[in-house]
């Protein structure tokens, strides 16, 4: 029997299938991820694929509501909305669903979301993301609490060579505000900013009715980029009251930050323009070396909840899976795959005893598959390397004594015997074996 040829099957463009390969690999990601949120102490929430668009825009800044899908409900005659980011859904369920629960609350979601985004760019219209949201907290401590985390999950998912940037939204709006600077000429200005490009900030300065003092403070702002000392500089050159407290807010963070030895992988800069129209304190980013895009990012944004009828801070951060998953592809030291324990070959005609010995395995906590396919020990063996499996456990045959099973390690093909009587022990250990 010939094998029919494979129909044609394309995906929409920015958007991708994985393989069991890949797939793991996030379910290592996300693994390390929740084990910390979890060790801090927020609990899981889960949000739903839909919403009403004039709801899920609510909570949205004017960049994703332009990149919304959106699409008419035949039941209802609404719009719908497939969310965009989860932050929103977060606040819309707070503020709705749990305004009776004490504060403050601990949420983190593992989830998708989706994205219109310029086809010809190559990006993935698909953002996995896992993340964290502390609402009803306005300190510095909690601040610092989203930082450390970011931190400690780098570290744990073994990068070495990573920075965390911390900006302040306060700083930047105050030097724009005393600026006194207004539309087409505030938005060329917060662009070079933005690009950290300080001639076209002098020459957009040249043109403006903006005192000297104010344009030195302008001009400072693309070089506000470094370690702590930037502050002093920083200060120097601030001339507003908000300014100057967001300042002060971020020598209090740091100061938390030192408490919790991450201090190493963190830079300032005050020159970060991403979240004016949703942050409303501290924001950061991570990156790690040879990725080009954050890692995660994240930040205070006190006036989210009261969007949806009910005002308390709030602060939070996500990781984009799909940057930490390119990421450690590019780094062969690290171990990202998800590996199985045993493979069952069975060269016995009855397969009682292999089936008996598996399900004990597995109630042992043991990851075990049976090689149901009849085949030789060499193509068994080779299939079990190909699909991660740590060691083959043979099952009859001649490689050991009746009341024997051989175990081959995958990865270099040694063996040894193991009496049947010990692997069926509530104390047996594959750890115990070579």
């Amino acid at each position: 029997m010939t094998n029919p040829a494979p129909i044609e099957a394309p995906l929409p463009k920015g958007v991708t299938d994985f393989l069991p390969e890949k797939a793991d690999k996030i379910g290592y990601i996300e693994g390390k991820i929740r084990r910390v949120f979890e060790l801090w102490g927020f609990r899981r929430i889960i949000t739903p694929l839909l919403e009403f668009q004039d709801v899920m825009a609510a909570g949205l800044g004017e960049d994703l509501k332009e990149r919304t899908f959106r699409f008419d409900d035949r039941q209802t005659g609404k719009l719908l909305a497939i969310p965009s980011d989860i932050t929103p859904q977060v606040a819309r369920i707070v503020a709705t669903r749990m305004r009776g629960c004490p504060l403050p609350h601990r949420l983190y979601y593992i989830g998708r979301v989706l994205r219109h985004v310029e086809l010809q760019s190559g990006r993935s219209r698909e953002t996995f993301q896992a993340g964290v949201e502390l609402i009803g907290l306005d300190s510095p401590e909690a601040d610092a609490e989203m930082v450390a985390m970011a931190v400690e999950i780098l570290k744990g998912l073994g990068f070495e060579e990573f920075k965390v940037d911390l900006g302040h939204t306060g700083f930047i709006r105050g030097v724009m505000a005393a600026s006194g600077l207004g539309g087409d000429a505030r938005r060329r200005l917060q662009e070079a900013v933005g690009k950290k490009d300080s001639s076209a900030v002098r020459a957009i300065l040249e043109t403006e009715p903006v005192a000297d003092r104010i344009k030195e403070e302008l001009a400072a702002l693309p070089r506000l980029f470094g370690g702590r000392e930037v502050l002093a500089e920083a200060a120097r050159v601030a001339t507003s009251d908000s300014s100057r407290r967001a300042l002060d807010n971020i020598a209090q963070v740091l100061d938390i930050l030192d408490i919790h030895g991450v201090s190493d992988h963190l830079t300032l800069d005050l020159g970060e323009i991403r979240g004016l129209d949703y942050h409303s304190g501290l924001t950061f980013e991570g990156f790690v070396t040879g990725i080009g895009e954050a890692v995660c990012s994240g930040g205070r944004y006190d006036n989210l909840t009261q969007r949806y009828g009910y005002p308390a801070p709030a602060t939070g951060f996500a990781f984009n899976i799909l940057a930490l998953l390119n990421a450690l592809e590019k780094r062969p030291d690290v171990e990202a795959s998800k590996t199985r324990d045993l493979l069952i070959f069975n060269l016995k005609d009855d397969r009682r005893e292999a089936l008996e010995i598996a399900q004990h395995l597995r109630a042992l906590g043991y990851s075990t598959a049976r090689d149901i396919i009849h085949r030789d020990f060499n193509d068994s063996l080779d299939y079990a390397r190909r699909m991660n499996i740590l060691r083959m456990m043979v099952i009859g045959g001649d490689y050991c004594a009746a009341d024997e099973a051989y175990v081959v390690r995958v990865a270099d093909k040694q063996g040894t015997a193991v009496k049947k009587a010990d692997l069926m022990r509530n104390d047996f250990s594959l750890n115990t074996l070579p």
